[in-house]
């Protein structure tokens, strides 16, 4: 439905590798979360994505932020996302695309949580 443009932001968890790029992208589907979650993940290893360790480098990182108003926390399944609100690179693009999403389970905008963001704070847009 919609997308932002792409961010800049420093690799973590070492800062010299190459830089991330981040975005956001609003959609519309059928999917169950856990069904979506699946699709992700599929095509997060066509594009060459294994999960060999925790922060692992990788070519594609792909996360289920929030699934409509839903608040769900199952083994493997986990929205809203529970450290998204903490981070410039994924609040910025939201904000950037649906400026008064509220997070479902704070109530805050994304606004507000990019501007609140403690991680990431280096993270910018290419297109500004």
């Amino acid at each position: 439905m919609r997308r932002s443009g792409w961010w800049r932001s420093a690799a973590w968890p070492d800062p010299s590798a190459p830089a991330y790029l981040n975005g956001v992208a609003i959609v519309e589907t059928k999917l169950s979360p856990r069904e979506l979650l699946a699709q992700v993940l599929a095509l997060e290893a066509t594009f060459g994505r294994r999960r060999s360790e925790p922060n692992a480098a990788r070519t594609l990182d792909i996360d289920l932020i929030a699934y409509g108003r839903q608040a769900i926390n199952e083994a493997g399944l986990v929205v809203p996302h529970p450290r998204a609100h903490e981070r410039l690179f994924v609040m910025g693009p939201l904000a950037e695309i649906s400026p008064d999403w509220r997070h479902p389970a704070l109530g805050r905008t994304a606004t507000e949580l990019a501007a609140s963001a403690t991680v990431g704070r280096d993270a910018w847009p290419m297109h500004a």
